[in-house]
Protein backbone atom coordinates (compact mmCIF):
# COMPACT_ATOMS: atom_id res chain seq x y z
CA UNK A 1 0.00 0.00 0.00
CA UNK A 2 1.26 3.48 -0.90
CA UNK A 3 2.09 6.05 1.80
CA UNK A 4 -0.54 8.84 1.56
CA UNK A 5 1.84 11.44 3.05
CA UNK A 6 4.05 11.48 -0.05
CA UNK A 7 2.84 13.49 -3.03
CA UNK A 8 3.75 13.04 -6.68
CA UNK A 9 6.79 15.29 -6.32
CA UNK A 10 8.34 13.01 -3.76
CA UNK A 11 8.14 15.49 -0.89
CA UNK A 12 6.58 14.36 2.35
CA UNK A 13 3.57 16.08 3.84
CA UNK A 14 4.39 19.04 6.06
CA UNK A 15 3.14 18.48 9.62
CA UNK A 16 0.89 21.21 11.04
CA UNK A 17 2.18 22.74 14.27
CA UNK A 18 -0.14 22.37 17.27
CA UNK A 19 -2.19 25.42 18.24
CA UNK A 20 -0.58 27.78 20.72
CA UNK A 21 -1.81 27.29 24.25
CA UNK A 22 -1.21 30.87 25.40
CA UNK A 23 -3.63 32.38 22.78
CA UNK A 24 -1.28 35.26 21.98
CA UNK A 25 -1.72 37.03 18.69
CA UNK A 26 1.14 36.57 16.28
CA UNK A 27 1.84 38.86 13.34
CA UNK A 28 0.33 36.29 10.98
CA UNK A 29 -2.90 36.26 13.01
CA UNK A 30 -3.10 40.06 13.36
CA UNK A 31 -5.35 40.54 10.27
CA UNK A 32 -7.77 37.99 11.72
CA UNK A 33 -7.91 39.89 15.00
CA UNK A 34 -8.57 43.12 13.09
CA UNK A 35 -11.48 41.45 11.29
CA UNK A 36 -12.94 40.49 14.67
CA UNK A 37 -12.97 44.14 15.71
CA UNK A 38 -14.94 45.31 12.66
CA UNK A 39 -18.69 45.54 13.07
CA UNK A 40 -20.76 43.65 10.54
CA UNK A 41 -24.11 44.99 11.78
CA UNK A 42 -25.29 48.54 12.39
CA UNK A 43 -24.27 49.99 15.74
CA UNK A 44 -24.29 53.37 17.46
CA UNK A 45 -21.06 54.54 19.07
CA UNK A 46 -18.60 57.39 18.84
CA UNK A 47 -15.78 54.82 18.74
CA UNK A 48 -15.70 53.96 15.08
CA UNK A 49 -13.19 53.93 12.25
CA UNK A 50 -14.39 55.76 9.14
CA UNK A 51 -12.44 56.08 5.87
CA UNK A 52 -8.96 56.22 7.44
CA UNK A 53 -7.25 53.88 9.94
CA UNK A 54 -7.70 55.20 13.46
CA UNK A 55 -10.01 58.09 12.50
CA UNK A 56 -11.94 59.19 14.48
CA UNK A 57 -11.33 56.04 16.54
CA UNK A 58 -10.91 56.56 20.26
CA UNK A 59 -10.53 60.35 20.02
CA UNK A 60 -13.90 61.17 21.57
CA UNK A 61 -17.22 62.69 20.67
CA UNK A 62 -15.75 65.88 19.18
CA UNK A 63 -13.82 64.03 16.49
CA UNK A 64 -16.84 61.80 15.88
CA UNK A 65 -18.99 64.89 15.24
CA UNK A 66 -16.31 66.24 12.89
CA UNK A 67 -16.40 62.92 11.06
CA UNK A 68 -20.19 63.13 10.73
CA UNK A 69 -19.93 66.68 9.39
CA UNK A 70 -17.35 65.54 6.84
CA UNK A 71 -19.62 62.73 5.64
CA UNK A 72 -22.56 65.14 5.47
CA UNK A 73 -20.52 67.65 3.46
CA UNK A 74 -19.24 64.97 1.06
CA UNK A 75 -22.79 63.75 0.42
CA UNK A 76 -24.09 67.31 -0.12
CA UNK A 77 -21.19 68.09 -2.45
CA UNK A 78 -21.98 64.93 -4.42
CA UNK A 79 -25.47 66.30 -5.10
CA UNK A 80 -24.08 69.71 -6.05
CA UNK A 81 -21.67 68.10 -8.51
CA UNK A 82 -24.60 66.17 -10.01
CA UNK A 83 -26.28 69.52 -10.75
CA UNK A 84 -23.08 70.94 -12.21
CA UNK A 85 -22.69 67.88 -14.40
CA UNK A 86 -26.24 68.26 -15.75
CA UNK A 87 -25.77 71.96 -16.46
CA UNK A 88 -22.50 71.36 -18.28
CA UNK A 89 -24.12 68.59 -20.34
CA UNK A 90 -27.08 70.85 -21.27
CA UNK A 91 -24.76 73.66 -22.25
CA UNK A 92 -23.21 71.41 -24.87
CA UNK A 93 -26.55 70.27 -26.37
CA UNK A 94 -26.65 72.87 -29.15
CA UNK A 95 -26.43 70.15 -31.80
CA UNK A 96 -22.78 70.67 -32.69
CA UNK A 97 -19.88 68.55 -31.58
CA UNK A 98 -18.55 69.19 -28.11
CA UNK A 99 -15.18 70.85 -27.79
CA UNK A 100 -12.35 68.95 -26.20
CA UNK A 101 -12.21 71.42 -23.32
CA UNK A 102 -15.92 71.06 -22.47
CA UNK A 103 -15.70 67.27 -22.73
CA UNK A 104 -12.67 67.26 -20.42
CA UNK A 105 -14.45 69.52 -17.91
CA UNK A 106 -17.57 67.35 -17.95
CA UNK A 107 -15.41 64.25 -17.47
CA UNK A 108 -13.51 65.82 -14.56
CA UNK A 109 -16.76 66.84 -12.82
CA UNK A 110 -18.16 63.35 -13.32
CA UNK A 111 -14.99 61.74 -11.94
CA UNK A 112 -15.05 64.03 -8.88
CA UNK A 113 -18.73 63.25 -8.28
CA UNK A 114 -18.16 59.50 -8.53
CA UNK A 115 -15.11 59.70 -6.25
CA UNK A 116 -17.11 61.52 -3.59
CA UNK A 117 -20.05 59.15 -3.96
CA UNK A 118 -17.73 56.17 -3.40
CA UNK A 119 -16.17 57.86 -0.36
CA UNK A 120 -19.64 58.34 1.12
CA UNK A 121 -20.43 54.69 0.37
CA UNK A 122 -17.22 53.55 2.07
CA UNK A 123 -18.03 55.69 5.10
CA UNK A 124 -21.47 54.11 5.36
CA UNK A 125 -19.82 50.69 5.21
CA UNK A 126 -18.44 51.39 8.68
CA UNK A 127 -21.93 50.22 9.77
CA UNK A 128 -22.25 53.15 12.16
CA UNK A 129 -25.82 54.48 12.40
CA UNK A 130 -24.61 58.05 12.89
CA UNK A 131 -22.55 57.89 9.70
CA UNK A 132 -25.53 56.48 7.79
CA UNK A 133 -27.80 59.26 9.05
CA UNK A 134 -25.16 61.89 8.21
CA UNK A 135 -24.85 60.54 4.66
CA UNK A 136 -28.62 60.52 4.12
CA UNK A 137 -28.96 64.00 5.62
CA UNK A 138 -26.11 65.26 3.43
CA UNK A 139 -27.75 63.93 0.27
CA UNK A 140 -31.05 65.50 1.37
CA UNK A 141 -29.47 68.89 2.10
CA UNK A 142 -27.52 68.77 -1.15
CA UNK A 143 -30.66 67.93 -3.10
CA UNK A 144 -32.60 70.70 -1.38
CA UNK A 145 -30.06 73.39 -2.17
CA UNK A 146 -28.74 72.18 -5.52
CA UNK A 147 -31.45 70.30 -7.33
CA UNK A 148 -34.85 71.21 -5.94
CA UNK A 149 -36.74 74.07 -7.50
CA UNK A 150 -36.89 75.97 -4.21
CA UNK A 151 -35.06 79.27 -4.53
CA UNK A 152 -34.62 82.16 -2.16
CA UNK A 153 -36.29 85.51 -2.83
CA UNK A 154 -32.95 87.09 -3.78
CA UNK A 155 -32.41 84.47 -6.48
CA UNK A 156 -35.76 85.36 -8.09
CA UNK A 157 -35.01 89.04 -8.07
CA UNK A 158 -37.50 90.03 -5.34
CA UNK A 159 -36.62 91.58 -2.02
Amino acid sequence: MRDMSVDAGGMGAMPMPPPRADHTVTKAAAPHKMMEMMHMTFFWSDRVVVLFPGWPGERGAGMYLLCLLLVLALAALTEALALLSRRLARRGEDGGPATAASAALLTAVHAARMGMAYLVMLAVMSFNVGVLLAAVAGHAVGFLFARSRVRTGAARGTN
